[in-house]
């Protein structure tokens, strides 16, 4: 089945304040996680900031990425599929 994108939006209090070892830590964990879930899911980025971490993800669905976040610990406050892409170079004609 073909992996689709979602931003995961993990709302975390103080997120923004942890430290590079912290963050190293819950990277190690996650990636402990997506181990064990196998090639239908991929962590591509995570954005943080003050309170939250945006996620970019690759999975076959919604569910894949709701499993992740029970097991991590980490929370999939909200889920979004993402349908299209356009960056500046949209614009320019096939």
């Amino acid at each position: 089945m073909a992996l689709k994108k979602f931003i995961i939006e993990r709302e975390i209090p103080k997120v923004g304040t942890l430290d590079r070892e912290q963050l190293r830590g819950a990277a190690a964990k996650s990636n402990g996680v997506l181990r064990e879930l196998g090639p239908d899911i991929q962590w591509l980025e995570s954005h943080v900031t003050d309170d939250k971490i945006f996620c970019i993800y690759l999975a076959t669905d919604e569910g894949m990425i709701r499993r992740h976040a029970e097991m991590s610990g980490f929370p999939a406050s909200k889920i979004t599929e993402v349908r299209k892409m356009i960056d500046p170079t949209t614009e320019r004609p096939d």
